[in-house]
């Protein structure tokens, strides 16, 4: 039973994608994630897919980390997928297998629903490879600082996230020690239905959950200890600059991206 998470773990790297600042990676991400629900025909798929590419290919990370990261929900895309192959019945009857009977419009939904869902996830997951914990939350309360004047604790709210973030690769090599242990008393996790696993990895939860809570617990002493106080006047040991000619060519870059599925989305 390995347990490998990669979410919040950075990948160290030479390039223009890495230097950029986290407040323009953060924004333009998010940009492109949405448009892709916006993506409707397949030269847009195309174009939406070949934009993901070429950033994964100038951030220098390797393509199967970034799929390895994902791995966990392209359960759920191969689902939706199946379910739009079966169950869309309308357009041109392309194949019939038996009872089965696969149209143009069901193929369209199920190519269409997974690969743009793939694009969005593997575009969140350079994001994550391409920018420390500390660099994304930073970002983040900055994008979200003028909600600070309507009374939401964006401090508060970016501190829990940069620590929810740290701790990902902690508990994931905890749960991995938990489970040797009780491999090793004799428990039996590998080779076993979906029920059955479920059931296996209850005897992990609760020292999984003793031990989030003693990490939790040490945090907050040595916070105390060190007299932390959260607010703005807290100053940054790396100060993120916007930089036109590094992230202006970037946000360049997707306003044409978006303007290409515009044009697109209207001619076709």
């Amino acid at each position: 039973m390995a347990l490998r998470v990669s979410v919040g773990q950075y990948y160290s790297a030479d390039s223009p994608i890495h230097e950029l600042d986290p407040r323009t990676k953060v924004a333009l991400t998010l940009v492109y994630m949405v448009s892709c629900f916006f993506v409707a025909n397949p030269a847009m798929l195309a174009l939406s897919g070949a934009f993901v590419f070429a950033a994964i290919a100038a951030s220098r990370v390797p393509v199967r980390l970034l799929l390895r990261s994902v791995r966990t929900i392209m359960f759920f895309l191969v689902f939706t997928s199946v379910f739009n192959l079966f169950f869309v019945q309308t357009g041109q009857v392309l194949l019939e297998v038996g009872p089965a009977t696969f149209t143009y419009d069901g193929v369209w939904a199920a190519a269409l629903y997974t690969l743009r869902f793939l694009f969005l996830l593997l575009m969140g997951a350079l994001l994550m490879c391409t920018t420390t914990p500390i660099a994304l939350t930073d970002a983040a309360e900055d994008l979200l600082a003028p909600l600070a004047r309507l009374g939401v604790p964006v401090h508060d709210a970016a501190l829990i996230m940069s620590i929810a973030l740290r701790f990902v690769p902690t508990l994931s090599r905890e749960a991995e020690n938990i489970v040797a242990a009780q491999t090793a008393r004799g428990a039996d996790l590998e080779n076993k239905g979906p029920l059955a696993y479920a059931r296996a990895c209850v005897p992990l939860v609760v020292p999984l959950f003793a031990s989030a809570l003693r990490h939790a617990e040490n945090l907050g002493r040595a916070m105390d200890a060190r007299c932390y106080v959260g607010g703005a006047r807290r100053t940054r040991f790396h100060v993120m600059s916007f930089v036109p000619a590094r992230d202006g060519v970037a946000v360049a870059g997707v306003f044409l991206y978006l303007a290409g599925l515009a044009a697109l989305g209207t001619l076709l």
